[in-house]
């Protein structure tokens, strides 16, 4: 049991970390918009190939059409991490200090 519990630990840290990350990603991302950078930039590129595809599915989620001039799903996004971060990683180190 010893080990399980190891590896779930291990689990809830690297996705702790990982959610973390992105996190900052989001926020890069979100404060990047409301200037113009170049969209040639390497970086830039990086941030939106890796915060795209999900921004997308959340503005299509709540409806992002008509040009209401407030993009929400940075916000949402974040509230998501948020709960993943304090209800999943949280979960995940409790399980693993029941199976020490």
């Amino acid at each position: 049991m010893f080990i399980l519990a190891e590896f779930i630990n291990a689990t809830a840290t690297v996705l702790g970390i990982a959610l973390n990350l992105y996190m900052w990603i989001v926020i890069i991302r979100a404060l990047l918009s409301w200037v113009n950078p170049d969209p040639y930039n390497p970086i830039v590129q990086f941030l939106h190939a890796m915060t795209d595809p999900l921004m997308n599915r959340v503005r299509n989620w709540i409806g992002m059409g008509g040009g209401m001039g407030i993009d929400f799903s940075p916000i949402i996004i974040l509230l998501g991490i948020v709960f993943l971060q304090e209800f999943l990683v949280t979960s995940l180190r409790m399980l693993a200090m029941q199976l020490q």
